[in-house]
């Protein structure tokens, strides 16, 4: 498994594209979700309860080769890793070659929307469940990154979601495939021990909220006709 891992980290590597990201929004333009969405669960109730057996539950999915080496492949943090584990769901490579536009879309979709993890990780603080049992990730190469970084929300599952919503506008017949590789892509953070479930869950609220926001800038729009278009042409 660790040499799968090391395998797609060089091709990867090998395989960035110098991309120069353009905001739609800054950050501080973004919906501050310190004030729109809830706290993460306390240590105390019955949420946190349910994060616990979600926690275990990710623990036994790791015996499932298949799903273990899928959330491996999901723990890459690089956008054309991200990309590359969508290609199948939405019916086509996606590449600064082959579709300059629809890669262009979705570089500077996520990046604008993955703005919206950073006050709440800084301002929860919330302490990730590996940390909690002291336990292994299922990832190890991921624990010096993960260590001390606020587990609330996942930013993973935020990009995750995103793809997928950002794909659909694309390509709407995908809907369903993209969706479910989207949940799939935040069930792998529980999986690897990276995050609990509250994290994912309000992750997806806080891509959806992005998402939102981006349907009111111009230059957004328009570049979504731009891929529309392209996605059209390619699938004559």
């Amino acid at each position: 498994m660790r040499c799968l891992v090391a395998a797609l980290l060089l091709t990867v590597a090998l395989g960035l594209r110098a991309q120069e990201k353009e905001f739609y929004f800054t950050m501080d333009e973004m919906p501050d979700l310190v004030k729109c969405l809830p706290a993460p669960p306390d240590t105390t109730g019955d949420y946190f309860t349910y994060d616990i057996k979600r926690y275990m539950w990710g623990k036994e999915q790791r015996h499932n080769k298949a799903r273990a080496e899928l959330a491996e492949k999901d723990a890459v943090w690089t956008l054309d890793a991200l990309i590359a584990q969508f290609n199948d769901s939405f019916g086509m490579v996606i590449s600064p070659e082959t579709t300059p536009e629809i890669y262009r879309l979705v570089i500077n979709g996520i990046s604008t929307i993955e703005q919206i993890r950073v006050r709440p990780k800084a301002h929860f603080h919330r302490k990730r469940p590996f940390e909690r049992f002291n336990e292994p990730v299922l990832n190890e190469w991921e624990t010096k990154d993960l260590r001390g970084e606020g587990s609330y929300p996942s930013g993973h599952t935020i990009r995750g979601w995103s793809i997928a919503l950002l794909l659909t506008e694309i390509n709407p017949d995908a809907a369903n495939a993209l969706f479910k590789r989207g949940w799939e892509y935040g069930e792998s953070r529980v999986i690897t021990g990276a995050h609990w479930q509250s994290d994912v869950d309000m992750s997806r609220a806080a891509a959806s909220i992005g998402y939102a926001k981006l349907q009111t800038s111009p230059a957004f729009r328009e570049q979504v006709k731009k891929a529309q278009k392209e996605f059209k042409k390619l699938s004559k």
